[in-house]
Parts: structure tokens; sequence; C-alpha cells
């Protein structure tokens, strides 16, 4: 992968009379504006929102700033890039801070783990667990690095268009045990048990259960050593805010409160887009930052509904749902770490309730985020800003959200006022919570997946939806649920991918 070498410049052979549309500003969508826009194309970015930004909206309630999507930067020079595409530095722009710890571990019988940027401070942190997992996670890190030579920088940004680039990869995934499990991989190189939980619940912040996604999402391990663990300050949402000055200033087109009803066609290509309202877009390529289950059985004239991937719907395995808890606290805890995972009693039992039974059970495990450990412009003086996301099952799952919504949350502020925040329960502030309805609502995601389709090594790759759709030649994917995945690095690397398939068109006149 091309991370560390320039980036190409806007390309002399102007393409300005060929127009691209972008359906969806999620990140992806914002990357794939960008890069086409530095390729010389015309480019209008569509989001059926009234902000840029997909998941990564913000709140602000009482005082109190929320983040609403993802909070945990690395790759950062995958944001880098996307200035460097018109001659800026993002750190113009932008402040990235790096955290330490990246991640605090709170355990249920209260013992606590800080994962940090350092291996040897990580290793006095494991020492309090197992001293012989030392060498384990020693073990472990050069695993993660075998994969991550090949997973991410020679894959990552690479088009799985055919089915012989696979079929070429068979090898390496052979050699380094894809078919493995990331829970697997870990299990084999760490013993203890609450070490193993830490250590292999990355596959949860990009939608998949540790026991059942591939492990080439193992290369998280090394992916963070590699550049570290950062947070934007001004959250996300200023990130998102600098990224549409910047989309403006390089003269993209906005169009937001656009809800795209059908992608037209002629010919066996796409035409552009109608909108619910009647708007109608036209456009010699259209790139979609919107999820692919919904594209195609949403969004798609009938009679191009074909097969897009191996498996029909119903055996097709969706990410768990989220329920996100925001809240502000009207005292500050400043032993709340800024990324805090809270982990319940049950381990692979829960994860197979949700994943699998698709049920909503009496225990739970969470992440805190609290960003005032790291900026205190997220809350009020001697205040702090909460979100608290819980995993939970899917749409798939029959579960009443008006009725367990609030149970939830009730439950929630009484688990952690019980343990790391005592006495939430009286110093909670404006809170509200979002569903898996919501995202199906707000995000148009299929079955409120908080992640699109899960990272199962039957849905990755090849497998994935295709950065470029098989029948309609015009018709690109920069998207969550598109290869090679969810998680700011993936679909960022998902917008490089299309970025390669549109120069290849181009060349081949297609």
């Amino acid at each position: 992968m091309t991370s560390h070498m320039p980036v190409t410049p806007l390309d002399s052979d102007s393409r300005a009379g060929e127009h691209i549309l972008v359906i969806g500003a999620g990140f992806g969508g914002i990357a794939a504006a960008l890069r086409m826009r530095a390729k010389g194309f015309e480019v209008t970015l569509v989001d059926r929102l009234s902000a840029i930004g997909g998941r990564a909206q913000g709140f602000e309630r009482g005082g109190f700033k929320h983040d609403a999507g993802p909070t945990v930067i690395t790759a950062p020079f995958l944001f880098d890039e996307l200035f460097e595409l018109f001659g800026e530095k993002r750190e113009d722009h932008v402040d990235f801070r790096p955290l330490d710890p990246w991640y605090r571990f709170y355990f249920h019988g209260g013992q606590q783990f800080d994962y940090r940027p350092s291996v040897e401070d990580t290793n006095d942190e494991i020492r309090k667990f197992s001293k012989n997992d030392v060498k384990g996670y020693a073990a472990l890190l050069k695993t993660s690095k075998a994969i991550f030579d090949i997973g991410f920088e020679k894959l990552a940004d690479k088009p799985f268009t055919k089915l012989w680039t696979m079929l070429a990869q068979i090898p390496s995934l052979l050699r380094l045990k894809s078919y493995h499990s990331v829970a697997g991989i870990v299990n084999s190189h760490i013993k203890h048990p609450l070490l193993r939980q830490a250590f292999s619940i990355h596959p949860l912040l990009v939608g998949g259960n540790p026991f059942t996604t591939t492990s080439i999402y193992s290369l998280i391990h090394y992916l963070e050593r590699r550049w570290g663990v950062f947070f934007c300050m001004g959250g996300t949402g200023h990130l998102v805010a600098a990224l549409h000055d910047l989309l403006i200033r390089v003269g993209v087109k906005i169009e937001l409160n656009v809800d795209i009803a059908e992608i037209t066609m002629q010919g066996g290509r796409a035409t552009g887009a109608v909108a619910e309202d009647g708007r109608r877009f036209t456009a010699d390529r259209v790139i979609c930052n919107g999820d692919p289950p919904t594209v195609y059985s949403q969004m798609l004239p009938t009679e191009k509904h074909r097969k897009k991937r191996l498996f029909p719907d119903r055996l097709t395995h969706y990410s768990m749902g989220l329920y996100v808890l925001f809240f502000g606290t009207r005292r500050q805890y400043p032993d709340i770490a800024h990324h805090t995972i809270w982990m319940g009693p049950r381990y692979k039992e829960l994860l197979a309730d949700i994943f699998d039974k698709k049920i909503l059970t009496d225990d739970f495990s969470l992440y805190v985020h609290r960003p005032t450990a790291t900026d205190e412009s997220f809350a009020p003086q001697g205040c702090d800003s909460f979100y608290v996301l819980c995993p939970v099952p899917n749409l798939r799952g029959d579960i009443d959200w008006d009725v367990k919504g609030p149970e939830l949350r009730d439950r929630i502020i009484a688990a952690l006022s019980a343990t790391i925040m005592p006495d939430l329960e009286t110093v909670i502030s404006d809170d509200f919570w979002m569903t898996p309805e919501d995202f199906k609502k707000d995000y148009r995601s299929m079955h409120g997946a908080g992640f699109s389709i899960a990272p199962i090594f039957v849905q990755s790759a090849w497998f994935r939806y295709h950065n470029r759709d098989p029948h309609i030649p015009n018709l690109y994917f920069a998207a969550a649920g598109a290869h090679p995945g969810a998680g700011m690095p993936g679909v960022l690397c998902s917008a490089k991918v299309v970025e390669t398939l549109v120069d290849d068109d181009v060349r081949l006149n297609r």
C-alpha cells in the first residue's frame, strides 16, 4: 500500500467534461468526492441529512457536545492524504491529539487494564494479570504485523472485482490462517481469560463478533502500533467541518437534505439519480457511499436487482446493532479514561446472544467515551460529556425499542453508577439515546446494522460487495459494506479503491 508515498496531484489532463455524482457524505463519500475532484472531474456530493459526515454527526444538548459516530482515529495519514491532494496540510486545519492510554478496560470483578502506546508500558499492565503473557503478546504483535503487511499494505486499497484477484491471494491467506477467527488467533498467544477479552475486542469496532470475524482483522493490533490512536480536538464533528470547508474550497458541489429514491439507468449504465422530492441529478459516473444492501434493494430499478454477491440477503450476516446513550454530568470523573471498555460478566456467550440468537439480555458490555478527558470544550466548566455505546442485536431481532430503549438506559446508568461512575444517577444531565431503529431511519442502514454486513471470511475481499458493480460499469461503492470494510481506515481505503477503478476505466474509455 502506498501509505507513505506522495499523493497524485490534480491531473493535468483535466476531466472537467465528466461529471461524477457521489451519493452519501460519510467519510467514504467525502474521500471519494475529494479524490475525484483532484482528478479533474466535476463532482456533486449529495446526502439525505442536513450536514455531511454520515454517521459522524454532532449533537449539542444543554451545553454538552457529543460526537454521534466514530471517535477512534487510527492511520491518520489517510486524512493527511485528502488535504495533500490539493497542496494543503491537515495539521493546519485539525489537531490530532495522541491518547494515553489508548483504551482502559474495566472488568466485571473490578480489575483494570490500560492498553498503552508503548509496548513496555503495555507489558507492565500485562504483568499485573500474567507474566507469561508478555511473551505471548510479543508473538501476537508479530503475527499481527505479518497479517498487516499483506492485508493492509498490499490488499486494503486494491480492487477485488475479479475472482482471480482473490484466488491469487489464497496462498497468502492460508499462510496467515485467515480461516481462523480473531479470537482464535489471540487465544493461541494469550492465556489469561481477561487479557484474551482485551486483545480480541477490535472486531467489535468494525461490527464483527471476535469469534467469527476473519483473523485478517487481527492486523488492527499492528495498525495501532504503527501509527497510534488519536482524538481530533473539537471532535470528529470538527474534522467533518474541516473536510466540508476543503470540499467547498476545491469546487465540489454539496447538496444536502437529498434522499435518493432511485439511481437512473440507460443502456446498462447509471445516468444519475432522482431524489424523493423529485430533484434530478445527472452524471457520467455514480459513486455510492450508502449501505450497499440498501442501494441494491431500494435505489436500483427492479430489473437491475441482479445477484451481487454469492449469497441472498437471508443468508447474509449483518453487523450487530448499536444502542448509544448520550449524556452530560454535573461533576467530573477524572479517573475515567478517554476510551473505556466496560466488560460485563459474560463475553463469548453474550456475543452469541447478540449476533446469533439476536436477543437482548440483562447483562451487557459497554464502550464509554469521555471526550472531556482530552478536550474540555465538550462540556461546561466542572462537567463531563459522555456517550456510552452498547452492542445490541440488529433489527432481525424481535425487540420493541420504544419499550426497551428507556429500560436499557436505566440499566446502563445503574451499572455505571455502581462501578466506575459513582452517583451517576444523581448527576446525569440532558440524556438521550439512539437505537437500531434510528440507524435504519437516519442512515438507511439495512436491518439497522451499525456497520453494514459483518466482516466474516465469506463476506470479505471478493466475497464482499464489490467497489464496482459487476454489471453496471460506471457504478461504484466507497462504503463500509464494500471492500475492504467498515471503520474509518476501511471506508477511506474504499475511496482509494474507487479512485484506482475510475482511473482504469478512464484509460479503457469505459
